[in-house]
């Protein structure tokens, strides 16, 4: 019976020893910091813009408000004109706004010419998906000028903008090209370390952006119909041995 009670307590005094060692193997372990990279995964696509929008704004004068209004009906249907010729159809083609200014009743009445007295301004916006139409047509506004159309001058420089308006069908593909390109330079990292890739730690998609295919200082990036559409995902990797 004294023999196996001293079996038994080695075995307990084991067992506590073994416990003891595993217990602290694992803190060990567990202090050891763990190795990540973090990296970067681009991926553009060339694209078009697929609408296009051009507001145009004409003004148009007279003695009295009648005559103003004159003229102001005839430059509209100038500028109907000008853009049924080339195939733009009614639903495309907006008044916006209509604005009328006496300047008789303004600080500087005294000094304006009667046959000026009355200002009214046109605000007409075009929206189409024709965005090469629309394009050629704001290039040719020289030809309203020649029909005696007087256009405000920030509406004249303004000119067309387009948009491209398609990213949600490229955000799969783009999001794993971009994770794609991230994960070989994890790797690439990770070989000259002697380690390898493992499991993903965090990731961020990135955002989205449209930008010109062609970036000019001080220009207006709207004003381009071809662009790209560019992602930048950022990725960290653990590295294993």
């Amino acid at each position: 019976m004294k023999f196996v009670g001293v079996v038994a307590a080695l075995c307990v005094a084991v067992g506590i020893a073994l416990a003891g060692w595993f217990v602290g193997t694992s803190l060990v372990e567990s202090r050891q910091p763990l190795r990540t990279v973090t990296v970067k995964g681009l991926s553009e696509r060339s694209v078009q813009a697929d609408l296009g929008f051009w507001p145009i704004r004409f003004v148009a004068t007279g003695a009295t408000l009648e005559a103003a209004r004159a003229a102001l009906e005839a430059s509209e249907r100038s500028v109907r004109s000008f853009l049924t010729e080339r195939n733009f159809a009614e639903d495309e083609i907006q008044v916006q706004n209509v604005l009328v200014e006496d300047r008789a009743a303004g600080y500087n009445a005294g000094s304006t010419p009667d046959e000026y007295r009355f200002v009214l301004t046109e605000d007409m916006l075009v929206t189409t998906d024709r965005v090469t139409d629309l394009a050629d047509a704001s290039r040719s506004v020289a030809d309203l000028l020649r029909q005696g159309v007087v256009f405000s001058s920030d509406a004249y420089s303004a000119g067309a903008s387009f948009v491209f308006t398609g990213i949600n069908d490229l955000k799969s593909e783009m999001l794993t090209e971009a994770t794609q390109r991230a994960k070989e330079t994890a790797e690439q990292f990770a070989s000259e370390s002697g380690a390898a890739v493992g499991d993903i730690q965090t990731a961020n998609q990135g955002v989205f952006e449209v930008l010109p295919a062609v970036e000019i200082p001080n220009d207006r990036p709207e004003k381009q119909i071809d662009k790209k559409v560019r992602v930048v995902s950022t990725i960290t990797y653990f590295l294993v041995d």
